[in-house]
């Protein structure tokens, strides 16, 4: 594993891999577009916020988009009793439920990748 990361998923839009995330030592995330997608002639950028660019979108929390895909209120409270995860770890509750979240948008943690 590399140094400036913890953890890394997949995303996929539509079934179709399109970058990925990584957790960093600061407890921020970055999220970088897949050379290949950013080829395609009908790649698409996984949200309006977050236009393909080759570079990096980085922040020091997780990225809003991906936030956004977590779930809240009572679903956020029994998605951390059920799988165990904690409050303050977005990153983890990410990788747990959004292999198969609402819309188009699939993160599924690096070393479950088919």
């Amino acid at each position: 594993m590399n140094d400036d990361h913890l953890r890394r998923a997949i995303v996929r839009l539509a079934g179709t891999r399109c970058g990925v995330i990584e957790e960093l030592p600061n407890g921020g995330s970055r999220f970088t577009y897949d050379p290949d997608h950013l080829e395609r002639r009908d790649a698409q950028p996984v949200s309006l916020t977050m236009p393909l660019r080759a570079e990096p979108y980085s922040s020091d929390q997780l990225l809003p988009f991906f936030r956004n895909l977590l779930p809240e209120g009572w679903l956020l409270d029994i998605s951390l009793t059920r799988l165990k995860v904690a409050r303050d770890d977005p990153f983890g509750l990410l990788l747990a439920t959004c292999r198969d979240c609402i819309g188009n948008c699939e993160v599924v943690p690096a070393e479950e990748e088919r």
